[in-house]
């Protein structure tokens, strides 16, 4: 898994893949908050838009993905 992504839409699918394995319960809740803490610090322009998850990243992710999004970095 990459830490840097230049696609838009390649981060989303990551990041909703790690909050899929936390939902399932494949990987722990602080396993999972620390590598998408991880990605989303390498990509911080691209995750984030005026301190919220950007549009284009919640759209990809749904409402329950997002909110768990949401909880993993602490907004």
């Amino acid at each position: 898994m990459r830490k840097k992504y230049k696609n838009p839409k390649e981060l989303a699918t990551c990041l909703k893949d790690l909050v899929d394995l936390s939902l399932d319960g494949i990987m722990t809740f602080e396993k999972a908050q620390v590598k998408v803490q991880a990605i989303a610090e390498a990509n911080k322009e691209t995750v984030f838009n005026e301190g919220k998850v950007s549009y284009k990243i919640a759209t990809v992710l749904g409402e329950e993905r997002t909110e768990e999004l949401n909880r993993m970095l602490e907004i």
